[in-house]
């Protein structure tokens, strides 16, 4: 059944979601001592080195003493450990090389993979003179980046060893070599490298002992799929997120969408300037530059009204939402309904909706481009208020749902306007029929979205989530699992909470407490990953290399953003409390509340 065939009644039934094939999800294990010890801090280090390269320039190879005098200024910048040296030593190092790597043709690259990332104790793999044999077993991660690595046209090694990458670099079948090994190695296979004035660019494992090693998989990725074909590779998505956000200051929302007339348009702007992360803006934006190859110029004045476009008409579902859902806060401050009665929150949503349009026929385009912008959102807003309509049903008659049917109200409530942004985006850049372009986007679309609502699922748990599904007793990913795997008593409880009928003497930390027992957390851990996945998979066979590079960067933006305000011990230490405290279950890092 399609979406817009879903009968909306207290009986709809729901799509079959096929769920995406599972992805391996690394085993979490603390890194060693010399390398910093989460991924918020890992990253902030490689941001101010990416900022340290392109301000210095410096020219590789360059030779050991060198680079760790560069990575003693860096070490000075962000005001870290010194222990952290030969950590950022390698990290300079690779930015330096990254763009001689991304001029390489794949099938001159070697990937170099260690075979300590496999599971040791069960991997099935045999050895030969040359290294692991990898039997595709999806026991760990070694099998998927080999596959895509291949597809790509590299020549992959699951070996290690400094000897190993001396004896590949003086056969001079390789130009360029992307490499995942530990610190001690790298610093041996330095100075061949430098020697040969290879290109080479190294992940470093975040452990040393040779066993179930684990590394930053993100980054891994990134470097594979380097090139120079993809000119937005350069792009400073966290600038033009920056850039994004100063649009919906009031001086900026008055010189796009004139003066406001009125209280309730000074409502409404007040509200679209409100907080929030203003993704689906930043995707139109950066859509239109990845599609029309403009980046680096400065972005016309009508992407700016399609762009807030996309935010009206999202700030207006959440007004409406918040009305259905009868909530009271939102961005930590009262809701709109709250703040000036149903009536009037009621009448600036509908509002916004109207100005979304406006914006959209006002842009200066071709009167094709100006029809399909609009039956985009129109069918947008439609495919969105079906999903919502889906969720009110059901609340006319509370019933326990499977995860499946959870994740169809997902795909159907939030998939839709991040595909809005992204089809605005390559329509005001002049894509007007691009069969492949159009395909893929709904396919990101559809996993990114189930991917963010299930992340916010995830973080809306405990003191630090914004609101709260439990005891707002909405349809949730977390309840769903756990309502499935319970039994007996257990299983009344939950059952209660679907029925949305708190049940006596149980607390939401009680119902949080037996989310963790029976696993749904770490299953909704497992679909997070396996949908941010489907994401990235969905683009393998885009032609459009500025898009689909651009497209597998913004999920690591989305999934894993930090805001970068520098270095400090006390980050160090929070940090560290954070991840020696005791927990139920070990979540990943990027999963945890900003």
């Amino acid at each position: 059944m399609s979406v817009s065939t879903l009968p909306e009644t207290p009986a709809a039934t729901f799509d079959s979601l096929i769920l995406p094939r599972h992805t391996v999800q690394q085993r979490f294990r603390k890194p060693k001592q010399n390398i910093p010890q989460t991924p918020f801090e890992r990253t902030r280090v490689l941001h101010a080195v990416r900022d340290y390269v392109a301000e210095h320039k410096p020219v590789p190879p360059l030779p050991a003493a060198t680079l760790k005098e560069h990575a003693d200024r860096v070490i000075a910048l962000l005001r870290c450990d010194p222990i952290y040296r030969d950590y950022i030593g390698v990290v300079l190092s690779n930015e330096m090389w990254r763009e001689p790597l991304a001029a390489v043709p794949f099938e001159r690259r070697l990937l170099l993979l260690p075979k300590c990332m496999r599971v040791e104790s069960k991997c099935p793999a045999p050895f030969d003179e040359f290294g692991l044999l990898c039997k595709q077993c999806g026991l760990c991660t070694i099998q998927d980046l080999q596959a895509e690595a291949e597809k790509l046209g590299y020549a992959v090694l699951v070996a290690e060893g400094s000897a190993v990458v001396m004896s590949i670099i003086q056969t001079g079948k390789i130009d360029a070599i992307v490499g995942v090994s530990c610190l001690s190695v790298l610093e041996q296979a330095f100075p061949y490298m430098e020697a040969a004035a290879i290109p080479g660019v190294a992940i470093p494992l975040l452990q040393d002992d040779c066993i179930d090693t684990t590394v930053d998989l993100d980054w891994v990725w990134e470097y594979i799929h380097l090139t120079s074909e993809d000119r937005t590779r350069r792009m400073d998505l966290g600038a033009l997120r920056d850039e994004v956000d100063f649009w919906f200051s009031p001086g900026s929302l008055e010189l796009i969408m004139g003066k406001s007339e009125g209280e309730t348009e000074r409502i409404g702007r007040e509200w679209l300037g409100r907080a929030g992360k203003r993704w689906r803006p930043f995707l139109t934006a950066a859509t239109y530059q990845a599609m029309s190859g403009s980046t680096g110029a400065a972005l016309p004045d009508d992407l700016r009204k399609v762009a807030v476009a996309v935010e009206c008409f999202h700030k207006a579902s959440l007004i409406h939402d918040d009305i259905e859902d009868n909530d009271t806060l939102r961005y930590g401050e009262k809701t709109l309904h709250e703040q000036y009665g149903t009536a009037v929150a009621l009448n600036v949503g509908d509002l916004l909706i109207g100005e979304g349009y406006r914006l959209l026929a006002a842009c200066k385009v071709s009167a094709e481009q100006r029809v399909r912008m609009l039956q985009v959102a129109a069918e947008g807003q439609r495919q969105l208020c079906r999903g919502q309509g889906a969720e009110l049903c059901w609340a006319r008659r509370p019933q326990p749902l499977r995860p499946n049917e959870v994740l169809d109200i997902f795909r159907r409530k939030t998939a839709p306007a991040f595909e809005v942004a992204l089809r605005l985006g390559a329509l005001y850049a002049g894509v007007i029929a691009h069969d492949d372009v159009s395909e893929t986007i709904g396919r990101y679309s559809e996993a990114l979205g189930i991917a963010y609502q299930i992340r916010d699922d995830l973080n809306d748990l405990g003191f630090g989530g914004e609101t709260n599904d439990i005891e707002g007793l909405r349809p949730s990913l977390l309840l769903a699992i756990a309502h499935e795997k319970a039994k007996d008593g257990q299983k009344e409880i939950l059952a209660s909470l679907w029925r949305r009928a708190w049940p006596a003497g149980v607390t939401s930390a009680q119902i949080e407490a037996l989310y963790r027992e029976l696993g749904a957390t770490d299953r909704a851990d497992v679909l997070l990953g396996a949908y941010k996945e489907e994401a990235i998979r969905s683009l393998h066979d885009l032609q459009d290399a500025n898009l689909k590079g651009l497209l597998r960067r913004t999920i690591g933006k989305i999934f894993n953003d930090v805001e970068i305000k520098g270095w400090c011990k006390e980050h160090e230490q929070v940090n560290r409390m954070l991840l020696d405290r005791p927990v139920a279950s070990e979540k990943p890092a990027e999963l945890a509340p900003a």
